[in-house]
């Protein structure tokens, strides 16, 4: 298993900017995909961005493409979200998640971390 870290949450304003990280305790060769997800009270777990550990590869949910930008540093292992024009609607906790090579799925969760954006 892998230990996730998460940081960088807070209160902000309609059309401002956080940045959240999380630190994996992972060896870099054993990450295959690191993501974030995000809840909202009363509404299920969603995904919000991943990339792909070796091949810089990243995707996005439709609600956040142009408007978030997930990155990485190999060294030490930590994945970050730029999280810029941020609306009411992104009000939520933020989970940071590993998938390790060889796996089929998200094996690892940070404790997550808040954001409340306010209009």
């Amino acid at each position: 298993q892998v230990q996730l870290v998460e940081s960088g949450g807070g209160l902000v304003q309609a059309g401002g900017s956080l940045r959240l990280s999380c630190a994996a305790s992972a060896r870099t060769f054993s990450i295959y995909t690191m993501g974030w997800f995000r809840q909202a009270p009363g509404k299920e777990r969603e995904f919000v961005a991943s990339i792909n550990w070796s091949a810089n590869s990243s995707y996005y949910a439709d609600s956040v493409k142009g408007r978030f930008t997930i990155s990485k540093d190999n060294a030490p292992n930590t994945v970050y979200l730029q999280m810029d024009s941020l609306k009411p609607e992104d009000t939520a906790v933020y989970f940071c998640a590993a998938r390790l090579r060889y796996t089929n799925e998200y094996g690892s969760w940070g404790q997550g971390t808040q954001v409340t954006v306010s209009s």
